[in-house]
């Protein structure tokens, strides 16, 4: 027994610590990926998402993971095999609900949790189940399913669907917009809102009744909708959904409307929000029945317009906003188990809290502190939520409803994580454009020492309406820069959320003014402050209107950086308006329709200053990006080429305005780091 000791204390000691290495585009894409927290309803366990990379078939897949609330020091285990998503406990507690594609198409299932076995079925239908909401009471589901909207039933959808695919032509003719969105093609169908009733066998094609009949649009919207764009009031009886209208304006409206229709689908949907052209989302019935909750805009056409917390009274219609004065535009909503706090995240200077707003008074409390919140759950008297930071991928976390000192529950990245090393964070504070206050980020590179100077990567972040801060982004993530051995910079310039509304509106009619002054004074600010940073290699990088400014930096601030990355950015502002899918964000942006305001759209379009173009640029476009068209970045490359300037072009035939393939990610940095070492290096 001695002998074995000696030779484990020897083998420690050998062996040493475990040395870190520089944090790298490989490692972002292989981390695991924490999301969609949820908590059962007497709060003694959690089950949350978990996405694990998968590099030989270059994608994620995904499986669901459970912790004991109740027990301490307990372990997340696995409770499903990959490619389960959307967990969420039946009304009893006993079973958890999620959607699976095991059976060949996205169907809903049930998991025992008392006796673990084999997940069952509980639809059977013959199309895709896009997403769904267990309704109160744990009898019904509400069900988001694509279908043809003429089409009495999924059988006539399914068939209509058989027959497009098995035409012998290829040609689609369109009457109207949209024709396609985001990355897909329209072929008819939309996203209609259906409820079933569970039971022993599996809900066919014949046990569900659809609750949207007779409107055109989608519920869930499309591209990025969810379970959140509906809901069922606690008795089971009424249910509500978030839905824009189809028709000939809806690619420039931002009007979507609640509609409450019965459960029992006896009634047609009613309009609730009718008085109201903006956006409303998000509705959440209070637990105690008594009231409905949801977000609501005020300025149609304006897609970044402040989000609004609106509080109807059930029993009389009385209709107020939650705490008015709070100037921040929330992005989730959810009462507490006693109706009196609605929760909700929102950006905040830099960071994006979870915060408790007590109904009655509007007072408003964070409950998070730094860091960046993508999602929550919440108990009787604590709330789950998903966290990350600037060098800590997503965690599990949970506080007390009452604030506190927070309790991180998992670290699922642990053994990945002990093995590498960030880049030291920092936020600052500047005077920018008319010296008013503007943050800014600076994060040291890995290594970092002191006297030694570093090369510059200055990001600028998309949107524009967005914000670039203490979060750990899995595509634009400052760590993957300082892990090459990079200070990096990056402005929330005026337009950016999270600073009140004000400043948001800011970059309205005014793309290439106050965010290039913000950038300019950031940048020298920066390089002031932080000895380290050697201003004299840099290189400026941005994707969509960061890849807008790129553009723009080419032409107006040409004579400051030694290389260019653009990624989907905006070439020419006049094309743009014609090729984009949804103009309703360019014809805000613009003042009008390019049509009717021309000139706005050429105060600032890069495409008028390519005569002071110089500095070397490499573009990156993906061509399912039709957000961004692809003919946009092939423009850039070709007035590149054309002008004679140092080029290159990476495009991917299937990325859309992300990449998002594991292997393409890694391919996209390996080219950036590639086109910045090639100026930067000393």
């Amino acid at each position: 027994m001695r002998m074995l000791s000696l030779l484990l204390v020897l083998g420690a000691l050998l062996s040493g610590p475990v040395l870190a290495r520089p944090f790298d585009a490989d490692d972002l894409v292989r981390l695991k990926r924490l999301s969609d927290a949820q908590i059962s309803p007497d709060g003694s366990l959690a089950v949350f998402a978990l996405r694990e990379t998968d590099m030989d078939a270059n994608k994620g897949q995904t499986r669901l993971w459970s912790l004991r609330l109740d027990q301490r020091n307990a372990q997340p285990r696995p409770l499903t095999a990959a490619g389960s998503s959307s967990p969420r406990f039946a009304a009893s507690g006993k079973s958890l609900l999620f959607l699976s594609g095991r059976g060949g198409s996205s169907q809903v299932y049930r998991l025992d949790l008392e006796a673990p076995g084999e997940a069952v079925a509980v639809t059977d239908l013959g199309v895709d189940v896009e997403s769904f909401v267990v309704v109160p009471g744990g009898e019904q589901l509400l069900l988001s399913l694509s279908v043809f909207a003429d089409c009495a039933d999924l059988d006539c959808s399914i068939e209509r669907s058989k027959k497009q695919a098995d035409a012998q032509v290829t040609g689609v003719a369109y009457d109207q917009l949209f024709i396609r969105h985001w990355d897909t093609w329209k072929d008819g169908r939309q996203n209609h809102l259906y409820a079933a009733t569970l039971g022993a066998e599996p809900a066919g094609n014949g046990d569900v009744r659809r609750l949207s009949s007779g409107l055109q649009g989608d519920v869930h919207s499309k591209p990025f909708g969810g379970d959140t764009d509906y809901t069922a009031s606690p008795d089971g009886k009424t249910a509500v959904f978030a839905m824009r209208e189809a028709g000939k304006s809806e690619p420039w409206s931002t009007n979507f409307d609640l509609w409450q229709v019965p459960m029992d689908g006896s009634a047609a949907p009613r309009n609730i929000t009718v008085d109201n052209l903006a956006g409303d989302a998000s509705p959440v019935f209070s637990p105690d029945g008594k009231s409905l909750a949801w977000l609501a805009m005020t300025r149609p056409g304006f897609e970044a317009d402040r989000y609004r917390i609106m509080l109807r009274d059930l029993a009389t219609g009385a209709t107020l906003e939650v705490a008015p004065h709070w100037d921040r535009s929330p992005g989730s909503l959810a009462f507490s188990a006693d109706s009196k706090t609605i929760l909700v995240t929102a950006n905040d200077v830099g960071n994006k809290r979870l915060f408790a707003i007590e109904a009655a008074s509007g007072k408003v409390k964070s409950l998070s502190g730094d860091g960046w919140v993508n999602g929550f759950a919440v108990g009787d008297k604590r709330a789950l939520f998903v966290r990350d930071d600037s060098d800590q991928p997503s965690d599990l976390y949970s506080v007390s409803l009452r604030g506190g000192a927070l309790t991180q529950l998992t670290e699922v990245n642990a053994q990945s994580m002990a093995e590498l090393e960030f880049g030291a964070a920092e936020q600052f504070l500047f005077s920018g454009w008319n010296d008013e206050d503007v943050f800014g980020w600076v994060v040291k590179p890995v290594g970092y020492e002191e006297g030694k100077r570093y090369p510059l990567a200055f990001i600028v972040h998309g949107g524009p309406q967005g914000s670039m801060g203490n979060h750990f982004h899995y595509r634009w993530n400052p760590q993957t820069y300082a892990g090459k051995g990079y200070a990096v910079v990056f402005i929330d310039f005026h337009g950016s959320t999270g600073y009140g509304q004000a400043f948001t509106d800011s970059i309205t009619g005014d793309w290439g003014g106050k965010p290039l002054v913000d950038l300019k004074k950031g940048l020298a600010y920066a390089t002031e402050a932080y000895p380290f940073i050697d201003g004299d290699r840099a290189c400026a990088l941005g994707a969509s209107y960061g890849g807008y400014m790129m553009n723009w930096i080419a032409g107006a601030w040409s004579d400051r950086f030694d290389c260019i990355v653009n990624h989907d950015g905006i070439f020419d502002t006049r094309f743009m308006a014609w090729s984009t899918e949804e103009l309703w964000f360019t014809e805000w942006e613009h003042g009008g329709a390019q049509h009717l305001v021309p000139e706005n759209y050429e105060k600032f379009n890069p495409v008028n200053r390519l005569s002071e173009w110089k500095t070397p640029m490499l573009v990156i476009h993906g061509q399912q990006d039709f957000r961004v068209p692809f003919e946009q970045g092939i423009a850039a490359f070709t007035a590149l080429q054309r002008r004679g300037i140092e080029s290159r072009f990476l495009q991917f035939p299937d990325e859309n305005h992300w990449v998002l393939k594991p292997r393409n990610s890694v391919q996209w940095h390996r080219e950036v780091e590639a086109w910045m070492g090639r100026f930067l290096a000393e």
